[in-house]
């Protein structure tokens, strides 16, 4: 299957919440902005971001994320958000917080989400879904040490809106057991780059996020895309793209609601 942008984001400024700015976020911070500038050279009214994070600069961010040592002791949104905002002329916003409830701007049309626990990704879930905030896109970004993984989805903001065949699923649809917040998870800090280099491997962020600005990109710059989600393999450098198909989707678990053909038939609902 195909599927088509929202025409307005072709036309009008996109605008994006980014909740995370470590490993992923930071990567996604920067490739934003030379995705912003390459969308207005080409006549796209551009991108709005609002970058959250509530973590200041370790000493172990420096190289394996996008800080130098003169950041340590920062909050990583403020850094990386006045850095850009000098570098590219532009005026996005830093939120040197925690992404809540009761925390999002007005308009959200893309919620980019880079977090490391299942606690943070139920939180975003809650948000787009159960919390009236509802933007037309989730892209979700994960990995481990040597691999990860990037989805798109459409959150699914009503019933009426859940049921429709076409929709994307969203991360949480996709792999249910992330909604078990209670699953152990380590989230010891490393204390030195060294440490964190034993933990995950150098490029891995940078493998995924790549993956996810090239759907940015061939979505805003070609309004449709055949495919909504990559898995990536530092180890043996295979990229295995996730195609919009229900079929494919079947394997992970989910289903559409299906639309009965007659009065008092059962409709099968997804996770």
């Amino acid at each position: 299957m195909e599927h088509k942008i929202w025409p307005h984001l072709l036309a009008e400024r996109v605008h994006i919440t980014l909740v995370g700015c470590g490993g992923n976020g930071s990567q996604m911070l920067t490739g934003l902005a030379r995705l912003n500038a390459a969308l207005r050279a080409l006549g796209h009214p551009g991108l709005q971001v609002v970058a959250w994070d509530p973590d200041g600069v370790s000493p172990a961010n420096v190289g394996r994320q996008l800080f130098s040592p003169g950041d340590v002791g920062q909050n990583k949104a403020t850094v990386l958000v006045h850095r850009l905002n000098s570098f590219f002329g532009i005026a996005w916003y830093a939120e040197p917080s925690v992404f809540g409830v009761r925390s999002w701007h007005a308009r959200t049309d893309i919620v980019i989400s880079c977090v490391d626990t299942r606690a943070a990704r139920q939180d975003i879930r809650y948000c787009v879904e159960d919390m009236g905030m509802h933007p037309r896109y989730w892209l979700d970004l994960g990995n481990r040490a040597a691999d990860g993984q990037m989805v798109l989805g459409q959150p699914a903001g009503s019933k009426r809106y859940r049921q429709k065949r076409d929709r994307l699923p969203v991360v949480t649809e996709l792999f249910p057991e992330i909604r078990n917040s209670r699953a152990k998870e380590d989230n010891t800090p490393s204390c030195s780059l060294a440490e964190a280099l034993q933990r995950q491997e150098l490029f891995i962020n940078q493998l995924v996020v790549t993956q996810a600005l090239q759907l940015l990109w061939q979505l805003l710059r070609h309004g449709k895309t055949d495919w909504h989600g990559a898995f990536i393999n530092a180890a043996t450098g295979r990229v295995t793209p996730l195609p919009i198909d229900r079929e494919a989707w079947a394997r992970f678990g989910f289903h559409h609601y299906r639309t009965p053909k007659k009065k008092g038939a059962k409709r099968e609902s997804h996770p």
